[in-house]
Formats: C-alpha cells, structure tokens, sequence
C-alpha cells in the first residue's frame, strides 16, 4: 500500500526532512547503536534554537534505590509556577537525553510558567525493559514526594508511551498526574494494521524501524501483553487523567494515539486525538521552520497549559 507524500507533504516540511536525513549516512541501517547515538546528537545540536530569555535550567539527580537517575529542571524568572510539567523525550528508547530535547522543554517553560522536569532515562539495549519505565516512575514518586503543585505528565515518540505507561501506573496513587500529553506517541499497536501499513515507508520514521526499537527495548522477548511496554494493550482504561494525544498524519503510530483516545473515551474519560495534517514524526524540531508544526507546538503548549490549571481545552 503506497501513501503519496509528494501530496501530503509540503514545501516546508520536505525541506526539514532533507535536512534531518542530510546527517545520516548511505549505510545508516548498518550502524552500531552508539554511532546512532553519535548522529543523533549531532543532528539535536544542529537543531538547537537556544533559550528564551526568561528560562534558566539547573541539572540535579533523582536518588533511587540502586542508580542516579538525571534530570533537569527548568524554571521561568520571576515567575511562580502553577504546575510541574514531567517530560519524557523521546528517541525510541535507543537514543535521546537531557540535552536532545532541551529547548523544547525551555520553550514548554516559557510558554507555559510551569516548573518542567526532564527525566535522563536509561536507555536500551544496555538497559532493557522496564529500565526506563522504572526510571521515569521513581521521577513521578520524586515530584510526587517534593511538590504540591498539580502534575502533568507529558513526551514525544518513546516518551509518550512512558507517560501514558506511567499514567496508567499511578492513576490511583494520592498525587496521580491531573493530566497528560503525549506527542506522537507509540503506545504499542498492531503492526500489521491501519496507519502502520498506510504510512510503513514514511518518511522519518517507518514500520521497520518501530519494530527494530520494540525489538531492542524488549531484547528480542514479546512484551506486548505488559501495559508498561505497550499501554495500548492495557485490560482497564478507567481513572486516567485527562489526555490529550497529538499524532502527525505521515507517520506509522498515527492510528495508536486515535486508538488510545477511544479506549479512554469508551472507559468514561476524557481525551482528544488531534492527527495534524502533513506532519511527519519527530516534528518537534521543524517548530522554527515549518508553519504546520509551529502551529502544532502552539497547541501543544496550550494543552499543557490548560491541564495543569486544571481545565479542559474541549478542542484544540
């Protein structure tokens, strides 16, 4: 099945794609995971648009029980803030960190007041799963433990599935988040299915390549019955914050995010899907230059917004 993305897609947005796939080399299928890494990296700090003035971050550690888990917080200058925004970046479990997201956090800081606090979570296939689940539930049990502001849990890609996982952990827990946003997220659908098989080539992020990271987040064994691995399969959708999902068009886990807002909805919740037009995985980075993704980052913005004050957009 073939998806015209010359239709889809626009100007704009080809232009960022060529740009991204411009610091991948012929041969990138064949690299090891830390050259993957060594890419990545790359890539974010040539993407990195800086800070806004009003936004300073400081770098602390989590104290768990056999580890140190990073994070840093970041804060809005003379600003007392509302809420406590977790994010989760993402990078499929495989690469990613403090510093490949850090000016999307600065940028949620600034355009929201709230306290955000990025979680360093281990990575695989060091670490297999629930590594970074157990990670990104201890900096919960911190904030949990250290704040009485309202808590939203937000991420992109492999950290919309860690927030939607931890989301679903904690629903019953004293503190559990009031809300969560969960930024084209995989959250564990079937493969062989809906957006999977209408955009299994699509640009930035194919069928292939979510196989490979569940694979490697795994070590190769089937996870896919475990709601911390696949919060799409989880039996009980009840007592879940309010959720707001935003999926982009050309990407494979498009359908997992309408999916996960019809299990919320259908168990008594209250959740949006947005599936924004044109967009491509991994859009985050094209906020300065695309129109259409500076739009959806505007929304975004807002949905975090107006969860942590404890309202509900209706629409986006």
């Amino acid at each position: 099945m073939t998806t015209d993305y010359s239709v889809l897609i626009d100007e704009e947005t080809w232009a960022f794609i060529e740009r991204t796939n411009s610091f991948y080399p012929p041969d990138a299928v064949n690299l090891s995971v830390e050259q993957q890494r060594d890419v990545y990296n790359t890539m974010c700090r040539a993407f990195f648009a800086g800070y806004p003035e009003s936004v300073s971050s400081a770098d602390r550690f989590i104290d768990a029980r056999d580890r140190k888990i990073p994070i840093r917080i970041y804060e809005k200058r003379d600003s007392d803030p509302e809420a406590v925004c977790l994010y989760f970046h993402g990078g499929g479990f495989v690469v990613g960190g403090l510093d490949s997201h850090d000016d999307v956090c600065a940028e949620f800081c600034e355009a929201t007041g709230f306290r955000i606090i990025s979680v360093d979570y281990r990575l695989a296939p060091e670490h297999l799963h629930p590594a970074a689940f157990r990670d990104c539930l201890a900096a919960f049990e911190y904030v949990a433990s250290t704040s009485d502001l309202p808590l939203v849990l937000c991420g992109d890609s492999a950290g919309g599935n860690l927030a939607a996982a931890v989301s679903h952990h904690v629903r019953l827990h004293d503190r559990a988040p009031i809300g969560q946003v969960l930024i084209y997220p995989g959250l564990g659908g079937a493969a062989d299915q809906g957006s999977y098989l209408t955009h299994a080539e699509a640009p930035m992020l194919t069928t292939r390549d979510t196989l490979y990271y569940a694979n490697l987040r795994g070590g190769g064994f089937n996870w896919s019955t475990d709601p911390r691995f696949a919060p799409l399969n989880a039996t009980d959708f009840s007592g879940l914050p309010d959720t707001i999902i935003i999926s982009a068009e050309c990407d494979p886990l498009s359908d997992d995010g309408r999916h996960y807002r019809d299990k919320i909805l259908a168990a008594g919740g209250k959740a949006i899907w947005n599936n924004e037009p044109g967009l491509v995985h991994a859009y985050l980075r094209a906020r300065h230059s695309v129109e259409r993704a500076r739009a959806s980052f505007r929304r975004i913005t807002a949905a975090v917004h107006l969860l942590g004050q404890g309202r509900w957009p209706g629409q986006l």
